[in-house]
C-alpha cells in the first residue's frame, strides 16, 4: 500500500506539474493568438490526433499487462513501434494536401507536414515510458513529462511573441518531443534493448489489434466535435470549442490522468490475486466522484470568470458550452476507469464492441446537431456521453458482478459531499454579474475557490467519505516532515 501510495504521489506531482505549465501556456498564448490563428493548428493536431492512436498500436498497455516481458519481446514491441510510426508519418505526410483541399484552410497542409515529423521522433522513447509504468518508477516519468512541457511553453511563447502564428503552436509540440527523447535516453530502464526484433511481432500485433481498435474508435469519438465542426460551421468555431474542451480537461489532466497510469497496472496486479480487481475498482469510483463531482460543479458556475482569467475576454462564447458539458463530464468520472479495468482483466473484446457502438452514436448525434450551431453540438456531446456511460455499466455488470448494489454506497456520499461543497460557487453565480470588470472574476475565483475547499474538507469529514483516510494520511506525512505544518486535522 506504501508504494502504492508512492506512486500516487509522483503521478499526482508529474500531471500537476504538466497541467501547471500548460495553463501558464493557454494563458499567455490565448492572448497573443486569435481564435481564427489557433483553430487552424486545432484543426491539424486533431487530425493527427487519430493517427496518434495507432502510432502506439497496444504496445504500451501490452508491456504493462504482459506477465513475463522478455528482451525477445522487447524487440518486437520496438520492431512495432518503429514500424507503425514510420508508416504513419509517411500518410499524414501525403495526407496533408488533400486535407487542406477538403476543410479549404490552405495553412493546413504546412500544420500537417510538420507535425509528421513528430512520428519520427516519438518511436525512440515509446518503450520507455509504458515500461517505467510497469516498475511504478512514476519519478523517471516526472523528468520526461517535465522536459517536455517546460520545453513546449518556452518555445511555444517565444515563436508567439516573434510573430509566428499558428506555426509558434506547432514548433512548441516539435521542441516539446524532441525534450522528451532526450530525457528518456538518460531515465530509460537498463534492460530496454536498443536493436528492434522479428521474433514475438505476431502476438504483440494480435494484441494491439483490439487495444487499437477500440482506442482508435473512442479517439474518432473524442476528436468527432472538432472534425464535424471544423468542415460544418468553421474553424473559429473549431477554436471556440477547443477552448471549451480545454476547460473540461483540467479534470482530467489534474486527477484522472494521473490516477489511471497507477490504476492500470494496479488492476492487473489485481486480477491475477484471489481477490480481484472489482473491490479496487469500486474504491476509485468513490475517490474520482467525490473530486469530479464537486469540481464540474464549481466548473459550471464559475465558467465565465475562469474563461476571462484564463484565456481573456475575447473566448467568452464558450461559457455556455462548458456549463452544458459540465453535466456529462460529472457522470462519466462513475465509469472513466473502467477501460483500465476492462483491458487489465483481458476483456479487450468487450471494450473495442463498446468503443465501437458508443464512437458511432456520438458520430451521428454530433451529424445531427451540428447544423444548428455549437450549442446543440455541446448538447449532442451530453447525449452521446450519457449513453456511453449507460453502456458502460452494462458491460461492469455483466463482466464483472459490479451493479448499482455495489457503486450506490459509494455515490450516494460523494452526492452528499457535492451538496455540501455547493453553496459558495451558487450563491456566487447569483451575485455576480455579466459585464464585471476584469480585476474582480480573478477575486472572486480565489475567495469561491477557497471557500468552496473548505466545505469539502469539512463535507469528507463530516461523511466519513473514503478519501477522508487518504487526507488525513497526507497531512500526517506533510506534519511529520515540517512539524509547523500541524494542524486541527
Amino acid at each position: 500500500m506504501n508504494a502504492t501510495r508512492h506512486s500516487f504521489f509522483f503521478s499526482f506531482a508529474e500531471k500537476y506539474t504538466v497541467l501547471l505549465l500548460g495553463i501558464v501556456a493557454t494563458m499567455i498564448l490565448s492572448r497573443l493568438l486569435t481564435p481564427a490563428e489557433v483553430g487552424v493548428y486545432s484543426l491539424g493536431a486533431v487530425l493527427v490526433a487519430m493517427a496518434q492512436v495507432v502510432r502506439d498500436f497496444g504496445v504500451g498497455q501490452y508491456l504493462i499487462q504482459e506477465k513475463t516481458l522478455t528482451t525477445e519481446k522487447l524487440r518486437a514491441a520496438l520492431a512495432t513501434s518503429l514500424a507503425v510510426a514510420w508508416l504513419l508519418a509517411a500518410l499524414v505526410l501525403g495526407a496533408s494536401g488533400p486535407l487542406a483541399r477538403f476543410y479549404d484552410e490552405p495553412r493546413l497542409q504546412q500544420v500537417l507536414q510538420l507535425l509528421s515529423i513528430n512520428f519520427l521522433l516519438i518511436p525512440f522513447s515509446a518503450l520507455t515510458l509504458p515500461l517505467l509504468r510497469r516498475q511504478l518508477r512514476f519519478r523517471a516519468i516526472y523528468a520526461i513529462n517535465a522536459a517536455n512541457s517546460v520545453t513546449n511553453l518556452l518555445v511555444g511563447v517565444s515563436m508567439a511573441l516573434l510573430g509566428h502564428s499558428y506555426m509558434s503552436l506547432v514548433a512548441a509540440v516539435l521542441a516539446g518531443s524532441t525534450a522528451s527523447l532526450l530525457t528518456s535516453l538518460v531515465v530509460r530502464p537498463r534492460e530496454l534493448p536498443w536493436l528492434p526484433g522479428r521474433r514475438g511481432i505476431k502476438s504483440i500485433i494480435a494484441f494491439g489489434a483490439y487495444a487499437t481498435g477500440g482506442g482508435l474508435v473512442d479517439e474518432a469519438g473524442v476528436v468527432a466535435p472538432d472534425l464535424v465542426i471544423g468542415k460544418m460551421i468553421d474553424i473559429e468555431s473549431l477554436a471556440l470549442f477547443g477552448k471549451t474542451q480545454s476547460m473540461l480537461s483540467i479534470f482530467n489532466q489534474a486527477i484522472t490522468s494521473a490516477i489511471s497510469p497507477v490504476v492500470f497496472p494496479l488492476f492487473a496486479a489485481r486480477d491475477r490475486e484471489a481477490g480481484g480487481a472489482g473491490p479496487v475498482y469500486v474504491r476509485t469510483v468513490s475517490y474520482m466522484t467525490a473530486l469530479a463531482w464537486p469540481f464540474f460543479l464549481f466548473l459550471a458556475c464559475m465558467a465565465l470568470p475562469l474563461v476571462k482569467v484564463l484565456y481573456g475576454p475575447q473566448w467568452s462564447a464558450c461559457t455556455p458550452l462548458i456549463r452544458i458539458m459540465c453535466l456529462s463530464s460529472a457522470v462519466y468520472s462513475i465509469f472513466s476507469m473502467a477501460r483500465y479495468l476492462f483491458v487489465a482483466t483481458g476483456q479487450m473484446r468487450v471494450q473495442a464492441r463498446l468503443d465501437a457502438w458508443a464512437g458511432g452514436l456520438k458520430v451521428a448525434a454530433l451529424l445531427l446537431a451540428a447544423p444548428f450551431g455549437l450549442v446543440a453540438v455541446a448538447w449532442a456531446v451530453v447525449f452521446s456521453t450519457l449513453v456511453r456511460s449507460w453502456l458502460i455499466y452494462g458491460c461492469l455488470r455483466r463482466f464483472s458482478n459490479l451493479d448499482w448494489r455495489v457503486l450506490l454506497p459509494v455515490l450516494r456520499k460523494s452526492l452528499a459531499l457535492c451538496a455540501i461543497s455547493s453553496p459558495p460557487p451558487l450563491c456566487m453565480l447569483l451575485w455576480m454579474p455579466a459585464d464585471m470588470p476584469h480585476a474582480i472574476p480573478l477575486l472572486a475565483l480565489a475567495g469561491t475557490a477557497l471557500a468552496t475547499l473548505l466545505c469539502w474538507i469539512a463535507g469528507i469529514f463530516l461523511l466519513k467519505h473514503d478519501i477522508a483516510a487518504e487526507f488525513l494520511l497526507l497531512q500526517r506525512k506533510l506534519a511529520s516532515r515540517w512539524p509547523a505544518a500541524k494542524s486541527p486535522l
